[in-house]
């Protein structure tokens, strides 16, 4: 009975906190604010995922979470990529490039 009431709390808490982080998201005042936000949701996300498997006793939930986090990973990468490059299909060579041109003009 007790593993239930504890159980319920950690996902009170994490439901607060996404609440949070969705109140972050939509009022940041800048984009990378709004991502980090995003990024946290998410995480938070498979935090609640996790404990909501083991709460009903299903352990098949905690792989889906896994999947969940990885997809939150490539989901922020690309988000990021897309606002510095305005492209998702920049080559590595170009993002030195633009990286060596930036350097030159900050000296």
């Amino acid at each position: 009975m007790i593993d239930h009431v504890f159980d319920f709390i950690i996902a009170m808490a994490l439901a607060g906190s996404m609440a949070l982080m969705l109140a972050r998201l939509f009022l940041g005042p800048t984009l990378y604010d709004r991502v980090l936000a995003l990024n946290s949701f998410g995480t938070k996300t498979v935090l609640f995922l996790a404990v909501f498997s083991l709460m009903v006793g299903r352990g098949d939930g905690v792989d889906i979470a896994l999947l969940y986090a990885l997809i939150n990973f490539i989901a922020t990468i690309a988000i990021l990529k897309f606002f510095r490059y305005r492209s998702l299909e920049i080559a590595l060579s170009q993002m030195a490039l633009r990286r060596a041109l930036d350097q030159d003009d900050e000296s």
